[in-house]
């Protein structure tokens, strides 16, 4: 139940978990005994590697190449759309940019499937003049308490979660990966 209103009135409540569970639906996990294979990614190619890692997971025969022609690498929805003919679509998480270090036990103690994005560097508040871009960011795949980094090829790019190498980097978004249809889905 969320208490939102006191003797004072309103007041926020900034105490929100990252996957607020729904009264009287399955909240996973949903993807526990998914066998992911990591592939290591070619160039900046890590959301479009990481989705079809991702997909590879369910049976299906589908590449980076083939994702790169059904997504917009800033335009989460898409992702969530080029997952949807394998039975999955994502999920934002209530997250704000704090890094990784913070947030990943929560995540491992749900014990399902993840995205997390996170800046390769603090980012700055303003982007530079003209290039909109604020600095690089990377994603890889959480799953349970592996992550999965498409970009690294050391241990085969899996490695504990809590001894990540990156997990003080500030985060960008994180995305629960969902079966196809749960109302929480983007």
């Amino acid at each position: 139940m969320i208490k939102m209103m006191t003797e004072e009135g309103w007041k926020p409540d900034p105490t929100a978990p990252i996957w607020w569970p729904d009264p009287g639906s399955n909240d996973g996990p949903f993807f526990h005994d998914l066998n992911l294979q990591h592939i290591k990614q070619q160039g900046p190619s890590c959301v479009p590697t990481t989705l079809a890692m991702i997909a590879k997971a369910t049976g299906a025969l589908v590449s980076p190449e083939d994702i790169m022609l059904e997504i917009n690498s800033q335009a989460p929805h898409t992702w969530s759309d080029a997952l949807s003919p394998y039975g999955m679509q994502l999920a934002y998480c209530n997250t704000d940019v704090r890094r990784l270090s913070h947030i990943v036990d929560e995540l491992v103690t749900l014990d399902d499937l993840f995205l997390v994005s996170f800046y390769s560097e603090d980012p700055p508040f303003d982007p530079p003049l003209g290039s909109g871009k604020l600095c690089t960011a990377h994603i890889v795949t959480l799953h349970r308490d592996i992550i999965f980094d498409t970009a690294k090829t050391k241990i085969r790019g899996k490695v504990p979660a809590i001894t990540y190498p990156r997990i003080n980097n500030p985060i960008k978004r994180v995305f629960r990966v969902l079966p196809l249809g749960h109302r929480r889905c983007l």
